[in-house]
């Protein structure tokens, strides 16, 4: 059956799918948790005995790396939204179904982007 023939995945598909997303979750909890227990760090990481230029460097920074940090906590947030929106997807049969084309999205570009909701080729008309 050629692939763009087929209205929808496999379930065997949609399993293979699942893993990888459970996997991308997990990893993406961990990486939350380090940028959490970044941001909840007091500022001293054990910087006392360097250099005075590094030490006011450090503290210059440090705004900035909190605001990089939640930034990226957030992004973070957003993506293991996203891909839990795609294991209910994944559930109701609709993974990897294009929502403006109404097509399988291809393959490759799942396993690249698990949470893709549009086809390269809906992508493109956005621009």
């Amino acid at each position: 059956m050629a692939e763009d023939k087929k209205v929808r995945y496999t379930d065997k598909e949609l399993e293979e799918f699942r893993v990888l997303i459970d996997e991308k979750i997990a990893k993406a909890k961990a990486d939350l948790e380090l940028l959490r227990s970044a941001y909840m760090n007091d500022g001293n990481n054990g910087t006392d005995d360097t250099a005075p230029t590094f030490k006011a460097f450090e503290e210059g920074s440090e705004t900035m790396s909190k605001e990089a940090n939640t930034q990226l906590a957030l992004r973070q947030e957003k993506f293991i939204r996203d891909l839990k929106n795609a294991l209910i997807r994944i559930e109701n049969k609709t993974y990897g179904i294009c929502r403006v084309t109404g097509k399988l999205i291809n393959k490759q570009r799942l396993f690249l982007v698990p949470h893709a909701t549009l086809s390269i080729e809906a992508k493109n008309m956005q621009k």
